[in-house]
């Protein structure tokens, strides 16, 4: 039985790109098989959006390589981007247009008919077609950006802080969406500072911090540590506190206190996300000391 070859949608190699003295992002690698859910991690401001700007080829990179599809973007950009559904952090509509205008106007750019699946989308995400960018909030701008790049139904989706401004509901609806695109085999990458979302939807992660990848895994591995919150009441008094230590070492010392009520959970998932930061933190010190 011959095995099925696994090709990458999405591969980057050591991407370089710096603004002068400000901090872009510094020899980032990462692949992305195709069919997958890739969550890209960072707060605002860690290189998240360089990244895909330069994938898209809309910035101009120093040093690198980046291929989607397996197209060099660098000499495939135009190819690349007809099966590619981009939807920016925050996206910039002509305000005099109407939200069924702009939908339709994006179709034309790509010289296709996308109206069955714009309707389709619009139902779902309750977009009102009649009305006019400059009168949408952030959240009904979101909903119309999510229908210009889903509508063509996209090979690879690659998606800037997609949920954010949208009410619980519309995000619900938004990756019921992105799964069943992904169904269909759309390989979906997907950045994003809410860790909640990652852990549901995401099969692989990257972290970026300051410009660097510093943790590429399985969501589920990301997930997993030593680290565990510790709610103890002893002596009256209640204390709590995230330890990573040996547990045996842990029972022995509320062994020798009068403890009333003691609980170990697992930590949070921002917990996590600020131990791999200063974890990061600790080996550049290290290494500086070296």
């Amino acid at each position: 039985m011959s095995h099925k070859e696994i090709k990458n949608a999405i591969e980057i190699k050591n991407l370089t790109k710096t603004y002068g003295k400000k901090r872009g992002v510094d020899h980032i690698s990462l692949s992305v098989e195709e069919g997958d859910i890739f969550g890209f991690l960072g707060p605002n401001g860690a290189g998240k959006s360089t990244t895909i700007r330069s994938m898209l080829g809309l910035l101009r990179f120093q040093k690198g390589e980046i291929r989607l599809l397996q197209m060099d973007t660098a000499k495939q950009q135009k190819e690349i981007l007809k099966q590619v559904g981009y939807m920016p952090s925050e996206a910039a509509f002509y305000p005099s247009m109407r939200a069924k205008e702009v939908i339709k106007f994006a179709a034309a750019a790509r010289n296709m008919d996308c109206a069955k699946e714009a309707e389709k989308l619009c139902r779902i995400l309750e977009v009102d077609g009649e009305k006019k960018i400059e009168e949408l909030s952030l959240g009904n701008r979101k909903k119309i950006s999510i229908v210009c790049a889903m509508q063509h139904k996209p090979k690879l989706l690659i998606l800037d802080e997609p949920t954010s401004g949208l009410d619980p509901l519309m995000q619900e609806a938004f990756f019921q969406l992105l799964m069943e695109y992904n169904g269909q085999g759309c390989t979906c990458f997907l950045s994003s500072h809410v860790l909640s979302e990652v852990k549901s939807y995401c099969k692989n992660a990257a972290i970026i911090k300051e410009g660097k990848i510093i943790k590429t895994d399985t969501v589920s591995n990301l997930s997993k540590s030593n680290m565990r919150r510790v709610f103890v009441r002893a002596n009256g008094q209640e204390k709590e506190f995230v330890y990573t230590g040996d547990m045996k070492e842990l029972i022995h010392k509320l062994d020798g206190m009068a403890v009333e009520d003691v609980l170990i959970n697992e930590p949070s998932l921002e917990e996590l996300f600020i131990h791999y930061y200063e974890q990061d933190g600790e080996e550049e010190k290290k290494e500086r000391k070296q």
